[in-house]
């Protein structure tokens, strides 16, 4: 067994060591091991529901694997990583740093988890199975390559304008939550939620797009470009009102998006939806999107402790 200490505010020494572990795992895996949202949670620290775990490697301070507790409106959300060179034990890290994590969410009440695992493998299911969870959704990752074909933006222009910041954050949020109202991480976002994102070194207005009907908010495609080599575009989040849906605006305005990424020389483009959302899907396979691979959350629902 290994110690696991419980952090519910991370001090600096602990964030660098973290993302020492990230970066390892990172460079083995090919993808980013811990989302986001819950980097954000780590580095500003002290949210309500925040909690971190962090494994330590045997007589050293060195952090082996790590697993992060969120709270979300209806769920909470736990990720967890270990580092590559401490994987094929008897005893799985992932497992006790899970056991622990779930604990905390029984003391804390109880309630719906989601365990989300990038590039999930028969390990991975095995783990999650002995905690009780079992497979859930499915996420995802979709790409294609840049610019668009000829055929694509003909007739397909949308009048669409940049993000103004500080004006534009009410009216936003009011469309995003309304179209993602049953979404359990896109969901429910505040103000601070969104200056969060704004203040992230990615974040650039032009490229975070909105489309007006009559002065009001109809659609957004908010683009993300990646500092990798070469650049990968990002379609960060999409939205359409939804008394508008079904008449083409969601295409539209994904388009919009991809010739903003497209006309900064951006090669390619990812994005992530849901394995079950059939109308989001049959869009993007008939703008050429193909599967990359595929995240996955396993859920269960956690007995408070009595």
């Amino acid at each position: 067994m290994h110690h696991v200490d419980v952090r519910r505010r991370m001090p600096e020494e602990d964030i660098a060591a973290i993302a020492t572990l990230l970066r390892a795992a990172e460079t083995f895996d090919g993808h980013a091991p811990l989302g986001e949202h819950k980097w954000l949670d780590l580095v500003q620290g002290g949210r309500s529901g925040f909690a971190g775990f962090l494994a330590r490697e045997p007589g050293h301070e060195r952090v082996i694997g790590y697993a992060q507790l969120s709270h979300g409106p209806t769920s909470w959300g736990v990720e967890c990583v270990v580092h590559p060179s401490f994987r094929d034990l008897d005893e799985p890290i992932e497992a006790e740093l899970l056991r622990v994590a779930l604990d905390e969410i029984a003391r804390s009440g109880g309630g719906h988890v989601h365990l989300w695992v990038p590039k999930p493998t028969e390990t991975n299911d095995r783990v999650a199975s002995s905690l009780g969870l079992i497979k859930g959704r499915d996420l995802y990752q979709m790409r294609r390559l840049l610019p668009l074909e000829e055929q694509v933006t003909k007739n397909a222009h949308l009048d669409v304008r940049a993000f103004d910041v500080g004006k534009d954050e009410d009216a936003w949020l009011s469309l995003n939550n309304a179209a993602f109202q049953d979404h359990p991480e896109q969901g429910a976002w505040t103000l601070e939620t969104l200056r969060d994102r704004m203040a992230q070194p990615w974040f650039c207005p032009s490229g975070f797009l909105l489309h007006e009907v009559d002065g009001n908010l109809a659609s957004f495609c908010w683009t993300k470009i990646h500092d990798d080599e070469p650049p990968l575009g990002e379609i960060y989040v999409i939205g359409v009102d939804p008394r508008l849906s079904g008449h083409g605006l969601g295409r539209a305005t994904l388009i919009a998006g991809l010739s903003y990424l497209s006309d900064r020389h951006i090669p390619e483009v990812m994005l992530y939806v849901d394995a079950d959302n059939a109308p989001a899907l049959s869009l993007y396979r008939a703008l050429s999107f193909t599967l990359n691979h595929a995240d996955r959350a396993y859920v269960g629902d956690i007995a408070a402790t009595s």
